[in-house]
């Protein structure tokens, strides 16, 4: 594969640092005292109970009646009880029936309130209410009430009965796991594996389920030593094996009637099932504290799997709204006509959205934080949010309609995402190289080491020069650049035809913003990949847009080519966002005070009637009120403002050099430079 030429900024080294060596041995929450000692004595308990058929120096019925009640002894090492039976051989014979039994009660409980979470977490808030209401009926149930009726129905069998705990438990395992499971389907790495094509059950196997490890520990754990409690607690009350065989529950019964008299008896099995039970909590809380440093909150949004792909989309045959032109371009791959975002609550986000990419350019959707331009993008993926979706228009790739299922065949394919956080977007339980291999070997359908060629040759080609040391790395051991540039070459990995870009620049420096610029501009220029940048730079968009759709409010309010865009605004927003731009031409002097929007984006729900940023421009008229058409303007584009005639043949006299001189009768007040425009607040 071949390497693409990099621009004067790429020639930056980026040679990754040596990655740090995995420690081996034992895992950290093992390594802990506390957790060292809960899995010890957990694991001595399991193996010394399911063996002591084979060691045990008793019987468990063989009765010396003339050392009853014997304290510790030579023969007897940890007493005997009212019939003369040896202590340690009862208790350790006893050990496995609460054990197993538990751990049969946590597989029915996690086998139960996991899948249900992760199923909830994916499939959206119906789906989650109707599992919530369901296991809040069994949250609602007297458990111990219910576990005696158990026993009553089918006897002591402990095993069946803990099996029904499980069932019954699920319903709170549920709840637990359902906030965590809805947290990690917020992180970017876990987009990034549904836009390379990853099943649900291989994104929740391989990604969800990794970030949900510590907690899914930590619950068990605790669970288990309240199984044991419940177990111990069901036979202290004579719903245990019967006699001769012993169980913790009845010896602790039967040492609580020679408590005052021969209080010793107590002491073995009383302790041994509360160093079993911290053990377990012990354990429980080393697992909590080695998960701790690595917690990280995401977005409290919940997401379904089939995000802005709704059972039921509105056929794109509804008309073109008022404010808004559908695009015309036969040679356009991509054409967005008439799109529409709504909340399920009828809230609408983005309307009326249009426009068209054609092959081998880049478009920039520009405009204010809130103004719809991350929703637009991920509409055409299939990747809003929970309780978001397509409410109407239509997205046609290559003549296919993308909305519905559609966007699930492209999605990785032909059409790939490069999102705006590289250090989430890529997953920290997996090195580059399996991050990178295993789409590839998806795609293309190549075995493993051609997979791993193919990878080092991507990292190659997006400019990183120690690809194989690279490969061998984990995210958190890459720079943000380098982080970035991974995850270009993942969106790489099933050769797409379309990038969509969402601000891939924001969270780095200015040297490495330059690197990733001229990286993107390589790719265009060698390979014909269209881009769709979403960027609130428009030094960005200048320096490698060829077209720009300036959003504003949700709606497309000024679009064309980049040069007649960014040269001559037709729009007052496009010309106040170009006004409050800090970069200062050369010979120009530097402003005292850089210029500003006045006002903040109405939120939706509260656009204003007709144009949306009357409130804020300052030639806003009775007229703005009133819905109106979209305007053609920039050959190719079009805007969208009542006085767009009126703007331009008084902006075409404005004097830029001379603000505050002589100027065209009337242009003063009608059109004056971008940058008063932008401060004229202050």
């Amino acid at each position: 594969m071949s390497v693409l030429p990099l621009d004067a900024a790429d020639s930056v080294d980026s040679v990754a640092t040596e990655p740090v060596r995995r420690r081996r041995g034992l895992p950290a929450a093992l390594r802990r005292p506390g957790g060292a000692f809960g899995a010890a004595w957990l694991l001595f308990m399991l193996v010394a109970s399911l063996t002591a058929s084979l060691w045990r120096p008793y019987a468990v019925d063989e009765q010396d009646l003339a050392n009853r009640l014997a304290l510790p002894s030579g023969a007897h090492w940890l007493g005997t009880d009212p019939l003369g039976r040896d202590i340690l051989s009862r208790i350790f014979t006893a050990g496995a029936l609460p054990l197993l039994s538990s751990a049969l009660m946590l597989v029915v409980a996690f086998g139960i309130g996991l899948p249900l979470a992760l199923i909830a977490a994916e499939r959206g808030r119906t789906t989650e209410r109707v599992i919530s209401r369901l296991t809040e009926v069994l949250l609602a149930l007297p458990l111990i009430i219910l576990l005696l009726a158990v026993i009553g129905a089918i006897g002591n069998r402990l095993y069946v009965v803990m099996a029904v705990l499980g069932v019954l438990i699920s319903a709170a395992v549920y709840r637990v796991l359902l906030g965590v499971a809805q947290s990690v389907r917020q992180r970017l790495y876990v987009d990034a594996a549904r836009v390379n094509g990853l099943s649900s059950l291989r994104v929740n196997l391989l990604h969800v389920l990794p970030s949900m490890a510590t907690v899914v520990a930590v619950q068990g754990a605790q669970l288990f030593g309240i199984g044991l409690l419940i177990n111990a607690g069901l036979a202290f009350l004579g719903f245990g094996p019967a006699e001769p065989e012993p169980s913790w529950g009845f010896m602790i019964q039967d040492a609580s009637k020679y408590l005052f008299d021969d209080p010793w008896l107590m002491v073995p099995t009383g302790l041994v099932l509360a160093v079993t039970v911290v053990a377990a909590n012990e354990l429980a809380d080393a697992l909590a504290a080695q998960g701790a440093p690595a917690g990280r909150s995401g977005k409290t949004r919940r997401r379904r799997a089939q995000a802005g792909a709704p059972a039921s989309i509105p056929a794109p045959t509804a008309p073109a709204p008022p404010n808004e032109s559908a695009p015309n371009d036969s040679d356009a791959v991509l054409v967005v006509c008439n799109l529409s975002v709504a909340v399920d609550d009828g809230t609408e986000l983005v309307t009326g959205v249009s426009f068209a990419l054609r092959p081998g350019t880049v478009l920039g959707l520009v405009g204010e934080s809130g103004c719809g331009k991350t929703m637009t993008a991920r509409s055409l993926l299939g990747l809003l949010p929970e309780g978001v979706s397509v409410s109407g228009g239509s997205i046609r790739w290559q003549g296919r309609e993308l909305l519905g299922r559609g966007s699930r065949s492209v999605r990785g394919r032909e059409i790939a995402l490069i999102s705006q956080e590289p250090m989430v977007a890529l997953d920290p339980m997996f090195s580059v190289s399996y991050q990178l291999t295993q789409p590839i070997r998806r795609f293309r359908g190549v075995g493993r080491a051609e997979a791993r060629r193919i990878a080092a040759g991507l990292l190659a080609q997006v400019g990183i020069v120690d690809a194989e040391r690279v490969l061998r790395s984990y995210p958190h051991q890459l720079s943000g650049g380098m982080a970035q540039r991974v995850c270009i070459a993942l969106a790489l990995t099933g050769e797409p035809k379309l990038l969509i870009a969402d601000e891939p620049t924001t969270a780095l420096d200015v040297t490495v913003q330059a690197e990733i610029l001229s990286l993107l501009r390589a790719l265009v220029r060698d390979t014909g990949l269209s881009i769709i940048l979403v960027s609130h730079d428009l030094g960005v968009v200048a320096d490698i847009c060829d077209d720009v759709a300036v959003m504003y409010a949700g709606a497309v309010v000024e679009s064309g080519s980049a040069p007649s865009v960014l040269d001559a605004p037709a729009h007052p927003y496009t010309m106040a966002l170009l006004g409050a731009n800090p970069h200062v031409p050369e010979g120009e002097p530097v402003p005292l005070r850089l210029a500003s929007i006045p006002g903040t984006v109405p939120p939706p729900g509260e656009w204003p009637t007709g144009c949306r940023f009357a409130t804020r421009c300052q030639f806003a008229q009775d007229a703005c009120a009133e819905p109106f058409p979209a305007r053609a303007a920039h050959h190719t584009g079009h805007v969208l403002c009542v006085r767009f005639d009126e703007l331009s043949r008084a902006h075409a006299t404005w004097d830029t050099e001379a603000v505050g001189a002589e100027t065209a009768p009337g242009a003063e007040t009608l059109a004056p430079a971008p940058d008063q425009i932008a401060g004229a607040s202050r």
